[in-house]
């Protein structure tokens, strides 16, 4: 299976002890085109310095190849705080070409592996857990939480609200104050989005 991945030079990487590491659902990892996702991972690094590794997806099995290949061979995974995941799905499920799995689907693949990672949905999907699916993932995944949007797409992306997220956690790893920080500098946004974190 052919995989896009688009990173920074290795030199860049000793600078900073901060990444992404973004997932992106496309339909045909084979089919090459620049995404909104690009375009806005490209300004993260350009306006904040934060690099990124960016990866396409179109079966759970990509997913699962994916992620692996970061927590076994990428020597820099316990700088990554935030997996950010642009995938559609379901209030509790992914979709991956047609297919939805459940996120306690993807807590059991990913067993133990996200310790103390963020994993972050853009609002391709809506993220709305109840208390012991969100409980689960976080415990079976090893995972600090998970974060997203409660209300759908409608034509606003949360690129953006994205975007100011990561640079908050850049500056300060508490994501309690980083929240607050969120909703104190976009506090319209949040709420017309409908921001949730899972801890």
């Amino acid at each position: 299976m052919l995989d896009r991945t688009t990173q920074l030079p290795q030199s860049q990487f000793t600078e900073t002890d901060y990444f992404i590491f973004c997932l992106e659902g496309v339909s045909d990892v084979e089919i090459s085109k620049t995404t909104e996702t690009q375009l806005k991972l490209e300004e993260l690094t350009m306006q904040y310095g934060i690099a990124s590794i960016y990866k396409t997806c179109d079966t759970i099995e990509g997913l699962e190849t994916s992620l692996n290949t970061l927590v076994l061979d990428d020597h820099y995974f316990k700088n990554y705080e935030i997996i950010y995941l642009v995938i559609t799905g379901e209030a509790n499920s992914i979709c991956l070409n047609n297919y939805y799995y459940s996120l306690q689907e993807v807590a059991e693949i990913f067993e133990g592996s996200l310790k103390d990672k963020i994993l972050h949905f853009s609002n391709a999907k809506v993220l709305d857990l109840d208390e012991e699916e969100a409980q689960y993932f976080l415990d079976i995944t090893g995972a600090k939480a998970i974060s997203g949007y409660g209300n759908e797409f409608n034509g606003i992306s949360s690129a953006n609200l994205d975007k100011v997220f990561f640079n908050l956690f850049n500056q300060d790893d508490n994501m309690f104050d980083v929240v607050e920080k969120l909703y104190q500098k976009h506090y319209k946004l949040c709420t017309l989005l409908d921001f949730r974190l899972y801890y």
